[in-house]
């Protein structure tokens, strides 16, 4: 177990240390995700949940949400 987990290991360091492309497109994956969870989430959807859910009961309002569509 320890010998594949060793193998795994060194085959995606190797890759990571060694690619070129690569890191510019992990790069705009970040900037990607950073948009999408950081600038959406304060702009379009802040307090969505505070406004419509009781205190306390947030968890079943997003069920409800969820189960009705």
């Amino acid at each position: 177990m320890m010998k594949w987990l060793r193998n795994t290991w060194h085959l995606y360091y190797d890759g990571f240390r060694n690619m070129t492309l690569g890191r510019t497109l992990w790069a705009i994956i970040f900037v990607k995700l950073f948009v999408i969870f950081v600038v959406l989430k304060l702009f379009f959807f802040r307090g969505y949940i505070k406004e419509h859910a009781h205190k306390g009961e947030e968890a079943e309002f997003i069920a409800s949400k969820i189960l009705d569509n």
